[in-house]
């Protein structure tokens, strides 16, 4: 059997309009090094400096376009004799543009101002092939980082979020348990409600959610709590409209933050209280924000004990979703314990 891993290219895309442009930075990186060197030949003017610019981005660009093309066929080779063939190949594409270049001046009787042919063909050469070297190393390295956060993510999600704490599943299994005789309708929905949760908790590391089935997810996990916890626990709904309910989202984001809430809040009051959940969605950003009565968290002033491990988690998903731009701030005050998340969405 193949492995799967082996069906993707392992060779860096420099298709991407990122890609192309860090490679062009370089050449012009390399142009402007060369210029700043103190080897005691004529200073550098405007017009020298444009050609060799235009030469050095043209010969990246070129280089960039044939390995974008070639990544496919090169990736099919081993890791080491495709690198080796993939710097053969931006080394022969400098040769051939080095020699172009080199002959149409040498035709117009420029060719005093340049190197010698070989000189200039082999140095082309060299400094391409150095300078695709180390391109190629670092798209290797930064694809191979990316690829273990992704793992990494999914991992924690398969580890924290693909399951609801056993306490959970025992108590709302005896809390339907008792209601088969006294409500069968209201214990059928239960059941209904603990299977969309189990079932959505299962995929918790695999593809994205979005805001409306965050939103229902949490609400049929709310309403098995206060079947279980009963008038204790009071929910609070703010949504303001419009929102954005189709955005995508890493799935139990809010129901976690949730399950904290009415674990570590309002159990352990003996009077209960209000879960206050709030969604407010401005033209760049979208706002939710979690709010309930707690006690102090004892030693831990921003973090109620048994919570950070799930928040630190959530953020961390959000944070390789949405990138830096991602932002989730939890901590306790006066009596209330809030988590406050804030999502871009451009």
């Amino acid at each position: 059997m193949s492995d799967p891993r082996n069906r993707e290219p392992w060779l860096p895309d420099l298709c991407r309009l990122p890609r192309l442009a860090a490679m062009l930075g370089l050449a012009q990186l390399v142009v402007v090094v060369v210029a700043l060197v103190p080897d005691g030949s004529p200073g550098w003017d405007p017009v020298r400096l444009l050609s060799v610019s235009g030469y050095a981005l043209w010969l990246a660009l070129a280089v960039s376009v044939l390995l974008c093309v070639s990544r496919r066929a090169l990736s099919t080779l081993p890791q080491r004799f495709g690198a080796l063939a993939a710097v053969a190949l931006s080394s022969l594409v400098a040769a051939i543009a080095a020699a172009v270049v080199h002959a149409l001046f040498a035709s117009v009787g420029a060719a005093e101002a340049w190197p010698g042919f070989w000189r200039f063909v082999g140095g082309s050469c060299a400094v391409v092939a150095l300078i695709t070297a180390l391109a190629l190393r670092y798209f290797y390295v930064i694809d191979g980082w990316r690829a273990q956060v992704n793992a990494s993510a999914r991992a924690e999600a398969d580890a924290l979020q693909a399951r609801i704490r056993p306490h959970f599943l025992f108590n709302s299994m005896n809390m339907i348990a008792g209601l088969l005789r006294r409500d069968p309708v209201v214990a059928e929905r239960a059941v209904l409600d603990l299977s969309d949760l189990f079932r959505a908790a299962l995929g918790a590391g695999e593809g994205d959610s979005s805001l409306a089935e965050e939103v229902r997810l949490a609400e049929q996990y709310l309403a098995i709590e206060q079947l279980r916890v009963g008038e204790r626990l009071q929910v609070q709904w703010r949504r303001t409209e419009p929102l954005p309910w189709t955005l995508p989202m890493p799935r139990l984001v809010l129901q976690p933050l949730l399950e904290n809430a009415v674990l570590h809040g309002i159990s352990r009051l003996p009077r209960g209280g209000c879960v206050a959940i709030e969604l407010v969605a401005t033209p760049d950003t979208l706002y939710l924000r979690v709010r309930n009565p707690s006690l102090p968290p004892p030693g831990q002033p921003q973090v109620p004990q048994g919570a950070g491990h799930a928040q630190r988690n959530i953020a961390h998903r959000l944070s390789y979703a949405f990138g830096a731009s991602a932002r989730m701030a939890c901590g306790w005050h006066e009596g209330y314990y809030a988590c406050e998340i804030e999502l871009p969405l451009d």
